[in-house]
């Protein structure tokens, strides 16, 4: 965290440099739009590229966010040497105590972390700064040890120490929060979307019959989440697969884990796990296990053929399930597959999928 506090307290020194000779104060960050966002076809990633916008005084606005900008560098100070937290909404509402400098839209507040995140290459977890929602839920057969609001070790095991729901992610999973200790036996990380199916296979006992580590990642997956999933599959060497809905929305909450996603380009190298692998559901199921389906709309065919233009779907098999759904104009859920039974998922179609992937 002091590393953190420093290069934040450089910025205002840079600031009060520049007011304190006579000097417009101003500040460069690379520039949020898509024309500057690439897509690293070596890393596999999202980027940003070297285009650089100018925050300066000369302009009502730009004088307005460096205000903002020192206002919210003087309150991470006084958290860090408080040992305290803040969340993002509760960002937006202290803001109302800083006169001119309050956000007006906490969308200005949340970007203005983001910026700060960009410029400092720190994370707005090392600001202290934490997002409203809750983290995602972990069972299976790996051991971690986590630090405690008390700064005390405490070592879990995600199957034998937690209750039905599993272990909950913090908003911090870095190493000086979590360290990952053994794996037991498992075979691979299972990314599931709905909060439905990750409780069907819990309650099937998938994690002990195929000993897989589950995750339900609360369909599009938080920063924490897929922080998680990538240091969790780093430490392991285990294969990280995607378990979704055949939809392009669910296709894209796969992207996101395995590639990073447009808005988190600054830090998609620890976020993204390219290794990742599509499980299921697949336009191919729909039609092999003959599974309940809706018609697609006209937002979900758009969706399909942007999919078809975007470079982390280039693949052959991207290229043909995407093919195949816009000509048998379907989409299907994950419990669908729950006309065969409450068993079926568990006892067939994931034995099967994860034996043509030769896992486990």
């Amino acid at each position: 965290m002091a590393s953190a506090v420093t290069e934040l307290e450089e910025i205002a020194a840079q600031i009060y440099e520049q007011l304190s000779t006579g000097k417009i104060p101003e500040m460069a960050v690379p520039t949020r739009s898509k024309n500057n966002i690439i897509f690293d076809e070596k890393a596999k990633v999202w980027k940003y590229g070297n285009s650089e916008t100018t925050r300066t005084a000369k302009k009502l606005d730009g004088a307005y966010m460096l205000l903002r900008t020192t206002y919210l560098l003087d309150f991470i100070r006084e958290m860090s040497t408080q040992s305290k937290s803040s969340t993002l909404r509760e960002l937006y509402y202290i803001s109302e105590a800083w006169d001119l400098g309050k956000f007006h839209a906490q969308d200005e507040s949340n970007k203005l972390i983001e910026d700060l995140e960009i410029v400092t290459h720190f994370q707005r977890e090392d600001f202290k700064i934490r997002p409203e929602e809750d983290g995602a839920k972990v069972l299976g057969d790996v051991t971690l040890t986590e630090i405690n609001r008390k700064g005390q070790p405490m070592k879990i095991n995600c199957r034998n120490d937690v209750g039905d729901t599993g272990y909950n992610i913090p908003y911090n999973v870095e190493e000086n929060k979590i360290t990952f200790d053994d794996f037991g036996k498992s075979t691979c990380i299972i990314a599931i979307e709905t909060g439905g199916m990750f409780d069907r296979l819990v309650e099937n006992g998938f994690d002990e019959t195929h000993e897989a580590i589950l995750v339900h990642i609360k369909g599009q997956p938080a920063r924490s989440t897929r922080r998680f999933l990538q240091r969790m599959h780093q430490a392991s060497g285990l294969p990280l697969l995607l378990f979704t809905d055949a939809d392009p929305w669910s296709y894209r909450i796969y992207s996101s884990v395995a590639y990073g996603a447009i808005k988190t380009a600054h830090i998609s190298h620890i976020l993204a796990t390219p290794s990742a692998r599509y499980l299921g559901v697949t336009p191919s199921d729909i039609i092999n296990y003959e599974l309940p389906a809706d018609e697609l709309s006209d937002r979900d065919k758009s969706a399909l053929k942007s999919i078809l233009t975007d470079p982390r779907f280039k693949s052959k098999y991207w290229r043909n399930e995407i093919e195949l759904q816009l000509e048998i104009n379907k989409k299907s859920e994950q419990q669908a597959l729950a006309k065969y039974g409450l068993d079926f998922v568990t006892n067939t179609y994931l034995p099967e999928k994860l034996k043509e992937m030769n896992i486990g």
